[in-house]
């Protein structure tokens, strides 16, 4: 199915004890025309939410899960129990085998159960006849990147190569994407003197970098295209790349607003419609993070990345399939003048 045809897709987690019942928001995501989900966890109440939504699903093995599942029969009971036993009621599109795992910093512990546990899910997947349908992956995030600029010579840093790269070589085997979260706004946040804050928001009203003939108007795109070359050099050229998760905090830390956010989700949902200087004319699959404000969710930045209240109001006026209900995205990019060129 073309991505490009869809809504973009939203992430879907429950750290607070003010969020809305599991059917309410389920039928949210349906009269925004949201179309696709990611959760964290087989949640069986969210699953049973889902049945006849024809909402699409990333479904997410917790970190927790992973040595467990690194045991072919545990990750067999598990894919019975939390996938067959409702597909295909529920449209599960992918399963996350483990979100943002590293070797290097505070899941280094748990990153020699990644791939086996994705193998092992993988053909507990196969074994129900399911492998066309429903693909397996991780969800990857860029502090595994050591090279990110330029975008054409992004390269994974040299001390995860030995978790990563058989990692990417089964997903290539298995023709199967990788998960990637990507977020500007930590890049901006990080960096404000080297980054400004309209390249981030995609506002930037012309190319800020040259990369050979490649012209990038904003970090987005160099961040994406950086993991493009990184894969590349990991001889994961073929892998497509689904942005599991993507968002600006409204409040909480340096550079957040709600104009920001707002610019940034509504600038997101409309630009990967398209596509990246290396890989032009083809839709990002993306997945906006995060549905709700989470209060139990620390640091505090954690607590402010949601789309929708709690109550259920939209924080912002977006459209989710990408054609603007309002004009969010021009009125307030005067004030974002002040920032550096690049």
């Amino acid at each position: 199915m073309d991505a490009g045809a869809q809504s973009v897709g939203v992430c879907y987690g429950s750290t607070g004890n003010d969020l809305p019942s599991v059917p309410d928001v389920v039928s949210l995501y349906k009269s925004n025309n949201i179309k696709r989900m990611r959760i964290y966890d087989p949640n069986h109440a969210v699953l049973n939410a889902l049945k006849g939504s024809n909402i699409e699903l990333i479904l997410g093995v917790p970190n927790s899960e992973l040595q467990r599942l690194a045991n072919p029969s545990n990750a067999a009971s598990w894919v019975q129990s939390n996938v067959v036993s409702f597909w295909p009621s529920v449209r599960f599109r992918y399963i996350a085998v483990g979100n943002e795992v590293s070797p290097v910093g505070g899941t280094s512990a748990l990153a020699q159960y990644v791939l086996p546990a994705l193998v092992n899910v993988f053909n507990a997947v196969r074994s129900a006849g399911l492998n066309d349908q429903i693909k397996v992956s991780t969800a990857i995030d860029t502090t595994l990147i050591g090279v990110s600029f330029p975008p054409s010579k992004g390269a994974f840093r040299d001390d995860i190569r030995g978790y990563l790269d058989p990692i990417i070589g089964h997903l290539v085997w298995a023709k199967t994407p990788i998960l990637a979260n990507i977020y500007t706004y930590f890049s901006y946040a990080g960096n404000p003197s080297q980054i400004s804050l309209p390249y981030a928001l995609f506002t930037s009203p012309s190319v800020v970098v040259w990369d050979g003939s490649r012209g990038y108007q904003n970090l987005f795109d160099a961040m994406l295209d950086g993991l493009y070359s990184a894969l590349e050099g990991a001889q994961g050229g073929d892998l497509d790349v689904v942005v599991s998760e993507s968002g600006w905090p409204s409040e909480g830390g340096f550079g957040t607003s709600f104009e920001n956010a707002r610019t940034y989700y509504s600038n997101l949902i409309r630009h990967v419609k398209g596509g990246t200087p290396k890989r032009p004319n083809k839709a990002i699959e993306t997945y906006l993070f995060a549905m709700f404000n989470e209060n139990q969710k620390n640091p505090e930045i954690e607590k402010h990345f949601g789309v929708f209240f709690p109550n259920k109001q939209p924080k912002y006026n977006l459209n989710f399939a990408g054609v603007r209900l309002g004009d969010v995205s021009n009125e307030h990019n005067n004030t974002l003048s002040l920032s550096s060129d690049i």
